[in-house]
């Protein structure tokens, strides 16, 4: 949510802003809201302190023995005006929410300029891709054998949805907890079991509602199916006020994830690249301003850690104006490599959304030695998606019979086992 007042005191960078997002100037309409709003509400100031006014004068006439008619004609008048006024301040004031709620965050200086993907700029590259002496399969071709049942699972549920069983579903489950375990052993996350069904105030607060519905799974009882933990584990600190010396905090959760892919439409039918329900490990940090830029790069740097201790090779971009998440100030995509499909895919984001989740949600931090309160910062990112971290296993570690290999560091979760092989 953004600060009507710091778009009133400078609206041509908050245009300009928008303009880097390919959004149009509303700054305007925005700060014309606002001045029709704070005049409504002076109005009904000095309407109640003319009440008031006139309310003594009435009894100072009424012990004069004036007639008080013209004053009481005029106290009524009054009486009947001000709920008009405040009805029409009020829902001015729930207009301009409303505007400012579909509007994104704006993006940081250091944010490249661009309308997509092709417009991300790469950071670094690490790991080198292996050379494979056959021609490396996709994940979709060595799968099945493993316990990958696309069928079964568009048979339960219809498209977009798997079942994993066998040597696929032990390895999947090793990489989560694998994931959990690094990022709370080595980076002091805290391990959280939240809820997977939220109230809409929650999905308001991390910015999924109200702009994104149609890409949510709603309840028959009003709540919704989270589409990642970032909405449970940042909400955590809505409509709270921290001491400085909680900062910050850092929460960590491996949780089924939900999506309708509504904006995804023919995009990786195949596979298990895109899924409607898919388990993640996510992080969330609740920081100070000032420690928000240093949080960042921790953060991107536990996901980095995971990969790297997978073997996995794979690239951060930082991504342009036009690619990022309607929340994000700046955001890092970690991009792994499969060898099966010769480039790399997106496997984690890391963003920070500076304090704009913070406002919708209500969460402050008091300051030492200060008596008001200011706004923490969130960042979130995946640490990583586990379904697409067991893709990037299957085509990395493959051998040319079908089996594929097991990571070092998973080996302790399966008992040892350091193979996979086919049924």
């Amino acid at each position: 949510m953004h600060d009507i007042r710091l778009i009133r005191d400078n609206p041509a960078a908050f245009d300009a802003a928008l303009a880097r997002r390919g959004l149009p100037p509303r700054a305007a309409d925005l700060v014309a809201l606002d001045e029709h709003r704070r005049a409504l509400a002076t109005e009904a100031q000095v309407a109640q302190a003319r009440r008031n006014e006139l309310s003594k004068a009435v009894g100072a006439a009424k012990a004069r023995r004036d007639d008080p008619t013209d004053l009481l004609a005029e106290v009524a008048e009054l009486k009947e005006r001000l709920p008009a006024i405040a009805a029409e301040e009020k829902a001015l004031g729930e207009r301009l929410n409303a505007e400012l709620a579909t509007i994104p965050n704006v993006p940081l200086a250091d944010v490249p300029s661009g309308k997509d993907e092709d417009d991300n700029a790469l950071v670094a590259t690490v790991g080198t891709p292996a050379d494979f002496p056959f021609a490396p399969r996709e994940h979709d071709a060595i799968g099945p054998a493993l316990g990958l049942d696309f069928e079964t699972g568009a048979k339960l549920s219809g498209a977009r949805f798997t079942l994993v069983r066998g040597r696929a579903a032990r390895l999947h489950r090793a990489l989560g907890q694998f994931m959990l375990d690094t990022l709370a052993e080595q980076f002091a996350y805290e391990q959280v079991v939240p809820p997977l069904l939220v109230r809409d105030e929650a999905m308001f607060g991390t910015g999924q509602l109200p702009k994104f519905a149609e890409d949510l799974f709603r309840t028959t009882d009003d709540r919704w199916l989270i589409p990642t933990a970032e909405v449970s584990l940042t909400n955590i600190v809505a409509n709270t006020i921290l001491s400085q010396e909680e900062l910050p905090l850092r929460f960590a959760a491996l949780t089924p994830c939900f999506r309708s892919e509504a904006g995804a439409a023919g995009r990786d039918t195949r596979g298990y690249i895109r899924q409607h329900q898919f388990e993640k490990v996510e992080m969330v940090s609740i920081t100070t301003p000032d420690a928000s830029e240093d949080e960042h790069e921790r953060m991107t740097g536990a996901a980095e850690h995971v990969l790297s201790a997978l073997g996995l090779p794979f690239r951060r971009m930082k991504l342009c104006t036009g690619d990022m998440g309607f929340s994000a100030a700046r955001t890092y995509d970690l991009e792994v490599w499969l060898p099966g499909q010769g480039r790399y895919r997106e496997i984690s984001s890391c963003s920070t959304c500076t304090d704009f989740q913070a406002r919708r949600m209500g969460a402050r931090y008091r300051p030492e030695g200060e008596k008001g309160t200011r706004f923490v910062n969130t960042l979130n990112g995946s640490g990583l998606a586990v379904g697409r971290t067991l893709v990037a296993v299957l085509e990395n570690y493959q051998q040319e019979d079908g089996g594929v290999a097991v990571p070092d560091v998973l080996q302790p979760y399966l008992k040892g086992l350091n193979r996979l092989d086919p049924a």
